[in-house]
């Protein structure tokens, strides 16, 4: 997936050198242009489509978002319930605009189009084809829940994927870029590191995997501002931590920069930028390497962190390549 990620970024930083040599300076606004990036490197290279024909689902998935949010800052709050009402509506306006998406014809519904070229041609690594596998697995043992359809089923699989996968990832990468332009001395050592390890400009996976600064560099942006911000969990039975009786059914809330910048666990220079810290990785960098969960942790970790790890050191790496920045 590698060399889709480069194409991906290649055209996203041409766009960014023509409006600087067409004006000499630019105004670019990094992190919706790395939103647009990430959303094209998911699609691409987990559905075999590009960002473009999606570009109405991932509007109304960035409108979702934006509504939500809002709702979550106003609920509960007095004097607010028309803006809740409003809310509301908008929400209920944006899923509808999505249903009549789904059950369009042509390009208007993508995803079921590429569902339906997908089932007509041989099948592919990636997963989409593993969505598709499992339910027809789960439809034909009758697993499926009788008011979930199997295209339900694929759809909502595939939202989560961009869901979860594009925005999470340009967060990240807007980020790391911000520290990398707050650290000038970080800047040169990765840059250096880059221009040593890629010799004729195009990375591979393998060169990727021998970055140790700048993979450095991403594991202390993602210690301090992980794109999670909790990992929730639910107590199946009753149970003990400690001093702390949890009943059976309780949900409970684990907030990741709380613990990412906890000194028990990190010394007392936790809440400080110190990208030397992971030099002998996780396992070295804190006192309990399950304290460091910018992907979740245990049996239901994120399965794309190695997708988004490769990702976010690729366009750190290629920007370093041709740009300078502060």
């Amino acid at each position: 997936m590698v060399s889709l990620m480069v194409d991906s970024t290649t055209s996203m930083l041409s766009s960014w050198e023509s409006l600087i040599d067409g004006r000499g300076v630019a105004d670019i606004r990094v992190d919706d242009d790395l939103r647009s990036l990430s959303a094209d490197i998911i699609s691409r290279a987990c559905f075999g489509s590009n960002y473009s024909k999606g570009r109405q689902i991932f509007s109304k998935i960035r409108t979702l978002q934006v509504i939500l949010s809002k709702g979550g800052l106003h609920i509960g709050l007095p004097g607010l319930m028309y803006t809740y009402y409003k809310l509301h509506y908008q929400l209920h306006t944006n899923q509808k605009q999505q249903r009549d998406m789904e059950t369009g014809e042509g390009d208007r519904f993508h995803e079921l189009k590429v569902v339906k070229e997908r089932i007509e041609t041989t099948q592919e690594k990636d997963l989409l084809q593993m969505i598709l596998d499992a339910a027809k697995t789960y439809g034909d043992e009758d697993k499926l829940s009788t008011n979930v359809a199997a295209d339900r089923f694929i759809i909502d699989n595939c939202k989560t994927i961009y869901f979860a996968g594009h925005e999470t990832t340009a967060t990240a990468a807007s980020m790391a870029l911000v520290l990398l332009a707050a650290y000038l001395d970080w800047q040169a050592r990765a840059r250096a590191e880059v221009l040593e390890t890629c010799s004729d400009g195009v990375p591979d996976a393998d060169m990727l995997r021998r970055m140790k600064m700048l993979t450095m560099v991403v594991q202390e942006t993602l210690r301090l501002y992980p794109p999670g911000t909790f990992v929730v969990r639910e107590a199946l039975q009753d149970m003990k931590i400690r001093d702390l009786v949890i009943p059976r059914g309780v949900s409970f809330w684990v907030p990741i920069p709380v613990l990412h910048q906890d000194p028990e666990l990190w010394g007392p220079d936790a809440t400080s930028v110190q990208s030397e810290r992971f030099s002998h990785g996780t396992a070295g960098a804190c006192k309990n390497p399950q304290a460091y969960m910018p992907f979740g942790v245990g049996p239901r970790v994120c399965v794309g962190q190695h997708l988004a790890m490769i990702e976010l050191k690729l366009i750190s790496e290629w920007i370093l390549q041709i740009a300078s920045f502060s």
